[in-house]
This record gives C-alpha cells, structure tokens and sequence, in this order.
C-alpha cells in the first residue's frame, strides 16, 4: 500500500485528476491507470493526448458524465482500446463487474497489464470481437469511437437495460430508444422490453 501511494503521489497526472474532485480509492487508481498508460503509449498508440492535462481531459473527464447512467451490475465495453470508457467505469465504481472487449493484441495486452497494474478485481479483459462474444446480456453497454448499428448490439444488453454510446449521436435502430443525451457528447439509449408473442 505505501508504494502504491508513493507512485501516485510522484504522479504527473494526480493534480489534474484532483482538480475533479475525485476521491480515493478512484484516485489512485485513476492515477495509476494513467501511468500506465503514459508508459505504454511511448511504444503503442493508444491515445493521441499526450500531456497529463490532456489525458485526464480526454479519457476520465469526458466519461464523468455517464456515472449516473451506468447500472449497478455488468457492464460490458465494445472496443476497449486505451480504456476508456470501459476501465475508467470499473476503476470509478466498485458497484460494477465490467468487462473490456478488445480485438487487437497490443490493446488488449496493454488493457490487461492496466487492469494489474490498478488492482481492480471485479474486471475481465477479453481479445474478442462484439459480434463473436457469448456472454450473458448485461445492464450497460458502453461504446465509443466504433461506428456500430444499435441494432447489431441488442442481443448484448438485458431488456430494460442501457447502451451509453461516447461520441456522434447513434441512428435510433433494433431494440433501443434514446433515453437523454448527457453532457460532452454521451448519449443514453434505453434497451425496450422484450414482448412475448401471442399464440
């Protein structure tokens, strides 16, 4: 534990991310995610931010936004990357099993060597595409920067559940209907009941 909190004390990124008011344990987690990430990124390319203001902007601050739409339960984020938003959750809310779903091999290396390196127990990183996972459907769906039909992600989230979509607002599609739209470009689509047919 003293380490950990040497590490995040040394941490260029740990005044921008207190300037959010984040607490711990999110903070050091946050912050060791971030450093993880600064490290990796001097060898992949996972984030074109590249100053600690810009990362904590870009990949912690504009998921802040959706912590109220996030479900407590499973989480599952379609096109992992650099971890956010899919980590960034699991580190924030400990009332969440997330997993990251990942094709690529440095990505998906790099997200489990961050989910390590934060201690986060409740996660599961997977190399998988969303259209060969077999999961069980889940509360939330998180997306971000993927050009995906809403349509192609039904069969992913429990009925009744939400898919939380960073970035262009989705074309209204299969099961979901628009919810809201939340700051910084977050926008909520709430995942309609199954209706069972008439015999």
């Amino acid at each position: 534990m003293a380490a950990g909190k040497v590490k995040t004390a040394a941490s260029p990124h740990l005044a921008a991310l207190q300037a959010f008011g984040l607490v711990e344990p999110a903070l050091s987690r946050l912050t060791l995610y971030l450093d993880t990430l600064a490290a990796w990124s001097q060898r992949v390319n996972l984030t074109g931010a590249r100053t600690p203001a810009d990362r904590v902007r870009l990949l912690i601050a504009d998921v802040l936004p959706a912590l109220p739409f996030v479900a407590p339960g499973t989480l599952l984020d379609v096109g992992s990357g650099n971890g956010s938003p899919g980590l960034v959750l699991a580190l924030l809310r400990e009332d969440i099993q997330a997993t990251l779903l990942e094709p690529r091999q440095k990505r998906w290396a790099f997200l489990r060597e961050a989910a390590r390196a934060t201690g986060v127990q409740a996660l599961q990183v997977m190399r998988a595409r969303h259209d060969v996972y077999d999961g069980p459907p889940v509360e939330t769906l998180t997306l971000r920067a993927l050009a995906l039909p809403p349509a192609e992600l039904g069969r992913l989230v429990k009925p009744g559940g939400r898919l939380i979509v960073f970035g262009a607002r989705p074309e209204a599609g299969g099961p979901f209907v628009p919810e809201c739209d939340a700051p910084a470009d977050v926008h909520v689509l709430r995942r309609s009941a199954d209706v069972p047919r008439e015999t």
